[in-house]
């Protein structure tokens, strides 16, 4: 079940695609396809939803994304540069106007001291350009991936 907060941010993101013709597609590790469940929640959604990629695993996301293996070895799975190539990877192999990509340490586990547990990297890439961002989010991982799916919700904003 979408809860009513991703609800109204589906509708609002799908109307925004709308007035500009475009198409949206995702590529989510932490939030494991909740981004694209919201958004495919809206009645109409596939006029503007094309669908996502959820990559857990840094061999899913070099294979179906892109995702260069330096950029991981370099930078790990949760930052702005894996974010970015998720986004782009995306938006190319789906063949669409916008791509959201989400990658971050949910918990309980797996956080350090320069990643902590709640840490989330936000990737967006468009036809002019690209960016990303990163959210601390706190609570426990329901609450961190419910969190983050309402930012990339959000996203469009960032390009408007």
């Amino acid at each position: 079940m979408v809860s009513q907060t991703h609800n109204e941010l589906a509708l609002e993101i799908g109307q925004w695609l709308r007035q500009r013709e475009w198409r949206i597609a995702t590529a989510e590790s932490c939030t494991a396809g909740g981004i694209g469940y919201a958004l495919s929640a809206i009645a109409g959604s596939s006029a503007w939803f094309e669908g996502g990629f959820i990559t857990y695993s840094n061999a899913l996301k070099m294979h179906s994304l892109g995702v260069p293996e330096q950029t991981l070895i370099t930078h790990g799975a949760v930052s702005a540069e894996t974010a970015l190539a998720m986004a782009t990877g995306a938006r190319q192999q789906a063949n669409c106007d916008m791509a959201v990509a989400v990658t971050g340490i949910a918990g309980p586990d797996g956080g350090s001291a320069t990643k902590p547990v709640g840490l989330v990297w936000f990737g967006l890439a468009w036809p002019d350009g690209q960016c990303s961002w990163a959210c601390q989010f706190d609570g426990d991982r329901a609450a961190v991936r419910e969190a983050t799916i309402s930012e990339a919700l959000r996203s469009f904003k960032k390009i408007t």
